[in-house]
């Protein structure tokens, strides 16, 4: 039986495209900017993390900009990057200027399981922040309701570590053979199975990561039967 779905983004809900030149675009962008107006304020800490992490305890906002702006390309999941892009991305989505965008299958899927009793979470390497205003200010309209919770990197840990997915379990109470994964990296199915729960792969055409067994893979959320 499942009582629970949880949804990762990045090429099962969503392009990757549409995170990585939409999100990453626009922090880029706005990053040198956003540190230099917000050093004393919102971006102390993570001036002051990238500094520790970096080992560049004297770097200014130029140098912080550069690096974080090479852990964007590399796409590390660092932290301190995560929280600039979560607030620099708040700023683009509340003018406008950032819109969530969804498979053409995704939202009537949600909609439906929604409506079915299903409970749904969202568990990706995004910040929580980013990960809301993506479904607040989704392209299809405001798809809040439907999301009970977010969990990231921080919250819940590595996504292709078991342990991340037994804290998930824990803190939404339900049993982890009860609960849904549904994401497009082999690894992180792995770590969902490791961690007693179920899991589909999701496989859409001209994203970057293959289907790999012993998982069930889609290419549509219209083609999961439950």
């Amino acid at each position: 039986m499942t009582r629970a779905i949880v949804l990762d983004i990045e090429g099962t809900t969503s392009p990757t495209d549409a995170v990585r030149t939409d999100l990453y675009g626009y922090t880029e962008q706005h990053l040198p900017a956003w540190l230099a107006e917000n050093a004393s304020g919102p971006a102390a800490s993570v001036i002051a993390q990238t500094r520790e992490l970096a080992e560049e305890p004297t770097a200014d906002t130029d140098r912080i900009a550069t690096v974080l702006t090479a852990w964007l390309h590399s796409d590390v999941k660092a932290e301190p990057l995560k929280a600039a892009q979560g607030a620099i991305c708040a700023e683009g989505f509340r003018a406008g200027a950032l819109h969530g965008r969804f498979f053409d299958d995704v939202v009537p899927a949600l909609k439906s399981w929604h409506d079915a009793g299903f409970v749904l979470y969202v568990y990706s390497s995004g910040s929580e922040r980013n990960q809301r205003d993506w479904f607040t200010f989704a392209e299809a309209g405001d798809l809040s309701r439907l999301i009970t919770d977010h969990f990231d990197l921080v919250s819940a840990g590595p996504k292709r570590e078991p342990g991340s997915y037994a804290v998930i379990a824990d803190r939404i109470a339900v049993p982890a053979g009860e609960i849904l994964f549904l994401s497009d990296h082999p690894d992180e199915l792995d770590a969902a199975v490791a961690a007693g729960w179920q899991v589909i792969g999701i496989r859409r055409p001209d994203e970057p990561n293959t289907a790999r067994p012993p998982h069930h893979w889609v290419s549509s959320f219209a083609d999961i039967e439950f």
